[in-house]
């Protein structure tokens, strides 16, 4: 076997501009003057999820039969046996796509350096907080002032602590369980952390869970963005992962190791991360290959209910009720090519003594997995709520006709406060693929970064600051910048995880771009041009297609920004990516609460507020340009979380299809008892989520309700 590469469709780059750079600027300043006049986002409805290529399509589709790798990825996404002590990648994303649990969901914001992001604080209830603690409503916020829409007032109560999803047990793998079991072999870890006394309890992951529903536009996923928009086949670290490789039959019955760079797949790139991730699904030191062994021979989800209704597996259903009739290896046989698990010889053997060589199939299982889960996730899409129906044409802005009286009031709110700027396109949302939420298709590039005001008149003290920015990552000052780096902070390799700083890096030293991505100059809101002498710039040689107006392709010279890099925040080589987070879809935020990236916002009222206040810090990344302090009187508070209600789907909210979905098991806390069967352990208390069929809940489940709705006083 030998090392080659294998890349089923090149990496889109760049688009034409057919436009002239002075045409683009008119009609991107009339299409800004729109918008701020109220320019309602368009609706979700027949807008398409971008085409990975390679993956369905071409010669040599990596997936040969779409609906078995739908059905393989909803099996994958429910099943309690994925992780290794009864962890589904659902457990954190079964209510509306997101989390709806009470009890054991407090993290000590450990990405804070400080003392503080080591330990548990006081709650704002008065409560001690911390391990197996059940969340109050006067828990929230986490960070509160005497007067709500004055951020300069004074600070109630604050904490670095961080409302998210609690996961597995520390502990390391030893291997499978010997008896069949679906619990893996593990040896407890004394956690420092997360213990019920003397023994452990379950870990809680260090940011709140976004919900996976139309998470299939995104460019990127994970908060920080790290999940790449190219997959690997292996890591979310797309083509930054130069060991990453998949195992190809070729024409001659060989089997080598191959590079893989399929494109708009994030999804998948964020797929394969939970699995082997040691505090949310994963033992530690457990392998793709290993999690193959214990799945790929049993019958899919063989533990648990699946509706007789299901709109994905009810065709494939055992007659028991339980779990699929099929087994995971002939579901994989079934969606993906013979050249991913037909091969023959030896991929490696696991740590376990006398234990058979992995196949080609377990050595590949990342691939199936992230691709599978792709899939099924791309069928999550929600865009039949009311503000999806058709626009009065009528009146301006364009209002939706299912929205009601206060609803329409709520969107002009919501316009005239400048929220749309970030949320903005269908899925109103700036991280999405720039090809759905961009309308107005006259850039060079994908636009990927842009160059933007970030202060200005806002914060007259700063200066007029002109910073380079990923596009749909913001720094909204909820937490002190150093809290968490966000999209500001590394990969495992060193690298900048944001397009911008690895962009910076590129205009001082001349190396290319980790990510293959077009970053063009000519394309940004404030070019190089706007404060740059015209000694201190040159012509762009990184410009991938090509700019109609030569004048603005222009960059600084290496020696220029050097000196603006070595001013820091006061010179104009300042990169906002430090505390910067993506820009979360909108829709049904009625039901994915608690909010932000901290969990530390109960209401949608509290979100008005935040926005409505200017933030909760000054940060030196802050986008003052936006998020800045404004009136807002109580009609108008209540007219936009009107609004923000009329994005929820009904169809979410009662579970009716594609979010139907089979019955899952998740932990909630422990009881005062340690686990009969693994004395290390807390006892685990359980939260039943019952199989749903397509038509969706039924009257006596009733419908999905806000985060807020479960909590006690």
């Amino acid at each position: 076997m030998k090392s080659g590469h294998h890349a089923p469709m090149p990496v889109k780059t760049f688009r034409s501009l057919a436009l002239p750079r002075a045409v683009v600027l008119l009609t991107a300043v009339l299409a800004n003057e729109a918008s701020a006049q109220g320019n309602t986002p368009l609706s979700l409805k027949g807008v398409a999820i971008p085409v990975t290529p390679g993956l369905l399509n071409g010669k040599t589709p990596i997936v040969i039969n779409k609906t078995a790798a739908i059905a393989l990825g909803k099996a994958l996404f429910w099943d309690s046996a994925v992780g290794s002590d009864g962890i589904a990648c659902a457990s954190c994303h079964f209510h509306a796509g997101a989390d709806a649990r009470v009890k054991n969901q407090l993290a000590t914001g450990e990405f804070n350096k400080l003392v503080t992001g080591k330990s548990f604080q006081k709650m704002a209830s008065g409560s001690v907080g911390g391990v197996n603690y059940s969340l109050k409503r006067s828990d929230f916020p986490l960070y509160q002032l005497a007067d709500p829409l004055n951020k300069d007032s004074k600070v109630l109560f604050n904490t670095d602590d961080v409302v998210s999803s609690s996961g597995v047990f520390l502990s390391l793998f030893n291997g499978l369980a010997q008896n069949g079991s679906a619990i893996d072999d593990c040896a407890s870890i004394k956690d420092a952390v997360f213990h019920v006394g003397t023994v452990n309890a379950r870990q809680v992951q260090d940011r709140h869970v976004p919900s996976v529903i139309n998470a299939g536009f995104n460019f990127r996923n994970f908060w920080d963005g790290r999940a790449n928009n190219i997959f690997n086949g292996v890591s979310p670290y797309g083509a930054r992962d130069v060991y990453a490789g998949i195992w190809v039959k070729n024409k001659d019955g060989r089997v080598t190791k191959q590079s893989l760079r399929l494109e708009n797949a994030s999804l998948a790139s964020q797929a394969v991360a939970p699995g082997l991730n040691d505090s949310e699904m994963s033992c530690k030191q457990r392998s793709f290959p290993s999690i193959a062994r214990k799945l790929l021979l049993r019958r899919a989800l063989a533990s648990q209910q699946i509706h007789s209704e299901d709109s994905v597996l009810a065709g494939l259903r055992h007659s028991s009720g339980k779990g699929l009739k099929v087994s995971y290896q002939r579901l994989i046989k079934t969606a993906f090519a013979p050249r991913y698990w037909a091969g023959t010889g030896d991929f490696g053997s696991p740590t376990a003594i006398n234990a058979a060589p992995y196949n080609h199939m377990e050595a590949n299982f990342s691939l199936f997995l992230g691709l599978a889960l792709q899939l099924y996730q791309q069928t999550l899409v929600s865009d039949q709520s009311p503000f999806d129906t058709p626009r009065d044409t009528g009146v301006f802005p364009h209002m939706p006709k299912g929205l009601n009286t206060s609803q329409r009031r709520g969107l002009k709110v919501f316009l005239d406060g400048g929220c749309n700027v970030c949320h903005t396109g269908p899925t109103l949302s700036a991280a999405a693929h720039p090809d759905v939420f961009r309308t107005f298709k006259g850039f060079s590039s994908l636009r990927l970064v842009n160059r933007d005001l970030l202060n200005g008149a806002f914060i007259p003290h700063r200066g007029t600051l002109k910073p380079l920015m990923d596009e749909g990552y913001f720094n909204t000052s909820v937490t002190p910048e150093n809290n968490d780096l966000g999209v500001g902070g590394k990969d495992p390799f060193g690298n900048p995880l944001s397009f911008s700083g690895q962009y910076a890096q590129q205009l001082l030293t001349g190396k290319p771009l980790n990510d293959p991505v077009a970053l063009n100059a000519c394309d940004f809101n404030k070019t190089f041009t706007d404060d740059y002498q015209a000694n201190e710039l040159r012509n762009d040689p990184y410009v991938i297609g090509k700019c109609s107006h030569a004048p603005y392709a222009k960059i600084p010279t290496a020696a220029i920004w050097q000196t603006e890099v070595k001013k820091g925040k006061f010179g104009r080589a300042f990169v906002a990516t430090q505390g910067a987070f993506k820009v979360p879809s909108l829709r049904n935020v009625e039901l994915t609460g608690p909010y932000m990236h901290n969990g530390s916002l109960l209401t949608l009222e509290q979100v008005v507020d935040f926005y409505f206040r200017g933030g909760n810090f000054n940060n030196d990344a802050h986008f003052a340009a936006l998020v800045l302090q404004q009136p807002i009187s109580p009609q108008e508070k209540a007219d936009l979380v009107a609004f923000l209600k009329s994005l929820t789907d009904e169809r979410v909210r009662w579970e009716k299809a594609p979010f139907d979905h089979p019955q899952l098991r998740v932990p909630h806390g422990h009881s005062k008892f340690t686990d009969p069967n693994h004395l290390q352990q807390a006892e685990d208390l359980w939260l039943t989520v019952p199989a749903v069929g397509k038509k969706g809940r039924n009257a006596a489940l009733g419908a999905l309700k806000a985060f807020e709705d479960y909590l006690e006083p």
